[in-house]
């Protein structure tokens, strides 16, 4: 028999007072209260809960990740193997199962609905309504993750139906994904038996899912950022709330994750015992997860801090097993055998040049802190019959590989990356993970994305100053190094492209989202320019009706 004292913070009786957890073979056995709170003695609080994250975005394997995310008090999460699953299919949540089960770290993985995301896309693999039904029943999976085909849940369409299926058959949780969905379409949404959506960027939209019955993860990722937006709710709806990031890059996963929205939340004033239940509280109920909450009868698991403000991290255990001391994890790490599908090959700046249409142009407008883009319309320079990158408006050059087998490159133009010279260039493109690229010209392009290849996957910033690259040997999305080791090199990229020009917070993170093309306005595939509004491909050219619009035209000096 162990035992802690500390003041015990119970989320359920809604009370902190002095007491006495004793635990036996990783099971709380009786809590003894002993008195009224100390102030100024550490306090035990339930672990938090990263609601949904794509743990392959951290560019490390799962139980690198879990060491990293232990630090900072997260002590279990909801992972949606899809990035590695449009890689590489079963094979690759398989992969991620083995990887999470060297460590205690509970992490639910969910079953992928979209795989590939979308038919207008190349990706690696493929998961049908059967492969779905076959994860569920085998508890490979405890969820339907995101269902990101929400045109085809409105239309009502029979594959996408299927897998919604299966998955109430099941009984597990379903996971939305409907940005910018509002009014009856949200109640037509969540009508299909979908409970989450974790892409609300407003509290109107946020109102309208709750009132539909859904519940709303904020997500404060690398990217995405919608806490400021959205921390109201906290105040009005704290049982239909919970915490995410979604995606959280290496550098920034060693220095906040869900620990970093608490303070926040505390520090706006709501109330303890509600930011608790957002940040673990109820993701534990909603999603089953094998998580200690502090009772008689659960699992030894909880965080010992100096104080109820900044959440002073001083020790953790999981099943009573002590995995934080003086705030660091003492989990062992693990070798890593990568596993890839990467058959793209060396390009050449020919094949990166883009015909002018002699006419305006569509461009890709980016979004600090947004994964949504806008379409803008600019005249691009014409370099005989060839577009140039326009650096004094910021209109560079985009491109997208296909990875799994060779084809021409797509190739677009996009504003917001700000580059005055060289290129960046990525294996991470969300969802299919094709290479994606952005640079000030062809040649620049080849260079950086010759280098992505050259490492079957990776990251790379170059330009006159040098190349600079992150190899991510394992699918092309994650590195066989821990955390102090890739969040650095990360680091050093993002400075590397701030020294090029890009204003961006995180523009290798910016970077990977133009080819999600389950988020609108416009993005590019490897197949082509892509109207996420229509749901259908577009021209370079803009149509008469569009260079009508004077709010369309990139005005120089004026963001997107």
């Amino acid at each position: 028999m162990e035992s802690v004292q500390a003041n015990l913070v119970d989320i359920i009786a809604r009370e902190i007072r002095w007491s006495e957890v004793l635990y036996e073979d990783g099971r709380i056995t009786r809590i003894k209260k002993l008195g009224d709170e100390r102030p100024g003695a550490h306090y035990l609080i339930p672990g938090f809960v990263d609601a949904h994250v794509h743990i392959e975005s951290s560019m490390l394997v799962p139980d690198e990740f879990a060491f990293a995310a232990l630090e900072q008090g997260t002590l279990a999460s909801v992972s949606d193997p899809h990035e590695i699953a449009n890689v590489l299919g079963g094979r690759g949540i398989d992969f991620m199962r083995e990887r999470a089960a060297l460590t205690p770290f509970p992490i639910l993985f969910g079953a992928p609905s979209c795989v590939p995301a979308t038919p207008f896309e190349s990706a690696g693999a493929k998961l049908t309504q059967r492969d779905i039904q076959d994860l569920l029943s085998s508890g490979r999976a405890g969820y339907l993750s995101e269902v990101m085909n929400f045109p085809g849940v409105l239309n009502r369409q029979p594959d996408v139906m299927e897998k919604i299926a299966a998955a109430r058959h099941a009984g597990v949780p379903i996971d939305g994904h409907a940005p910018g969905l509002q009014g009856g379409a949200a109640r037509q949404y969540a009508s299909a038996g979908i409970t989450t959506d974790h892409e609300c960027t407003t509290l109107d939209e946020a109102f309208d899912k709750i009132s539909a019955g859904m519940r709303i993860l904020i997500r404060e990722g690398s990217a995405a950022q919608d806490f400021a937006a959205l921390h109201p709710l906290l105040g009005t709806h704290p049982d239909q709330v919970m915490f995410c990031s979604d995606d959280k890059h290496p550098d920034d996963l060693l220095v906040n994750h869900v620990r970093s929205q608490v303070i926040r939340a505390i520090a706006l004033g709501y109330p303890l015992f509600d930011v608790l239940r957002a940040a673990s509280f109820n993701a534990v109920r909603h999603y089953r997860l094998p998580l200690g909450l502090l009772q008689t009868g659960d699992p030894m698991d909880a965080l010992l801090v100096q104080d109820l403000q900044q959440f002073t991290l001083e020790k953790a255990w999981l099943a009573g097993n002590e995995v934080i001391s003086a705030g660091r994890c003492t989990l062992p790490h693990h070798p890593v055998t990568p596993i890839n599908h990467f058959a793209a090959r060396k390009v050449d700046a020919a094949s990166l040049s883009l015909a002018h249409p002699n006419a305006p142009c569509r461009v890709i407008a980016a979004r600090d802190g947004q994964l949504l883009t806008q379409k803008r319309i600019a005249d691009a320079p014409n370099v005989n019959g060839k577009i140039a990158a326009d650096i004094q408006q910021d209109v560079l050059l985009l491109a997208v590989v296909n990875r799994y087998q060779p084809a021409p490159p797509a190739l677009a133009l996009i504003h917001g990356f700000g580059l005055r010279e060289g290129a960046l260039a990525s294996s991470v493109a969300h969802d299919s993970h094709n290479i994606v690229a952005v640079g000030t010209s062809p040649q620049w392009l080849a260079l950086a994305i010759n280098e992505v290849i050259r490492h079957q996957g990776g990251l790379c910033a170059v330009d006159g100053a040098g190349t600079l690259s992150l190899p991510l040997p394992v699918a092309g999305l994650m590195s066989d190094q821990p955390a102090a080791v890739v969040g650095p090199r990360y680091h050093a990229l993002n400075e590397k492209a701030g020294q090029m020009g890009s204003h961006l917070r995180a523009p290798f993170m910016t970077l990977s989202f133009m080819a999600l093309l389950v988020i609108p306005e416009l993005k590019l595939s490897d197949k082509g320019l892509f109207d996420g509004k229509r749901f259908a491909f577009c021209s370079l050219a803009a149509d008469a009706s569009e260079t009508a619009r004077p709010e369309l035209w990139l005005q120089p000096g004026v963001p997107a």
